[in-house]
């Protein structure tokens, strides 16, 4: 149960198009993230497929029951908020069960429910708390709680981890992508971070504009993007975009991820000095003001005594290159 279908979505406010025809196949049990950056219509698109927002055009389509013009209640989907969204006069156990309290749910049925999604996401025990008792994390967790509980078609999640810090956005993702397993639920999940992206995804679809750009598994997008900007979007650090007829190539420019651009303190294809070095313990980042194209990023394993001003030679793995044309799209 709930594969999704999008057919030729569009929406419009006023004289803006912010979502310009747009068509996705999200199988059963798939784990789909939209990813793009601000503006591009990702968060749009999912109150879409939520029912939140009305589509201008098109059909969304979920196990095979054309929803399009069905409130969100009657689309057997559950929505995880940025914002947790919880009461703050009810207890976890409350917040988690509310949704089967409101259509008539036996309080036994709601009792098994809120305790099985409990026992998955090791709220056990916090069932009695507020959520002003709560840290950020174990508020996302009863979010996603109250989304289990209501047994959905299809998952949705519209940045969840935006307001956690760092170590509990890895937590929380690890949580996420083990529910996933566990569920072998249909979700469909938003985010701005690539990394989120490319650890969470069976498929990416990265949106530009309201626009889809390319679909496909973290590792196909990373190793063979169609054109520029799928290749600058995916992947960390981003790739290094070089003047490919300066170094006597056929190609408009060519693409160089900083793990495949070599150092040296003598001499190599491009010349530049180091304008900053980042040491992150398992490796270093080297920034490299070079003659004629500008700023390169070089991505090191390891630790690396590199300074400041220093002159260095970048020479860039041809075979691991991407080549694109004028337009930005990838030659092959």
């Amino acid at each position: 149960m709930g594969a999704l279908t999008l057919s030729n979505v569009t929406k419009s406010f006023g004289a803006t198009d912010v979502i310009k025809g747009v068509d996705l196949e999200v199988n059963e049990g798939e784990f789909c993230v939209f990813v793009g950056p601000s503006g591009c219509g990702k968060s749009t698109l999912l109150r879409i497929i939520a029912g939140l927002e009305d589509a201008s055009g098109g059909a969304v389509t979920i196990d095979g029951r054309d929803v399009t013009l069905l409130p969100p209640a009657k689309r057997e989907i559950a929505m995880v908020f940025q914002s947790y969204a919880l009461y703050p006069h009810l207890s976890v156990r409350d917040n988690m069960g509310l949704a089967l309290k409101q259509a008539g749910v036996a309080r036994a049925e709601i009792a098994a429910a809120t305790d099985r999604a409990a026992g998955m996401l090791a709220l056990g025990p916090l069932m009695d708390r507020r959520p002003a008792e709560l840290s950020g994390g174990q508020r996302q967790r009863v979010a996603i709680g109250r989304a289990i509980v209501r047994t959905p078609k299809l998952f949705l999640f519209d940045e969840p981890l935006s307001n956690l810090d760092a170590a509990l956005r890895v937590q929380t993702r690890i949580e996420i992508a083990r529910l996933h397993r566990d569920l072998g639920a249909t979700m469909v999940y938003v985010t701005h971070d690539q990394v989120e992206a490319m650890t969470l995804a069976d498929r990416i679809v990265v949106l530009r504009a309201g626009r889809v750009e390319q679909v496909g598994a973290p590792m196909e997008l990373y190793n063979d993007p169609a054109n520029t900007f799928v290749a600058g979007f995916i992947g960390s650090p981003q790739m290094n975009f070089l003047k490919a007829g300066a170094l006597g190539m056929r190609s408009d420019s060519m693409g160089v991820r900083p793990e495949h651009l070599a150092i040296s303190r003598g001499t190599g294809q491009i010349a530049g000095k180091i304008s900053h070095v980042e040491k992150l313990g398992g490796e270093t980042l080297v920034y490299v003001m070079t003659d004629g194209q500008g700023l390169l990023t070089v991505r090191l394993f390891g630790e690396h005594d590199y300074t400041v001003d220093e002159a260095v030679g970048l020479t860039p793995d041809l075979s691991r290159a991407f080549h694109f044309d004028a337009a930005g799209l990838r030659m092959r």
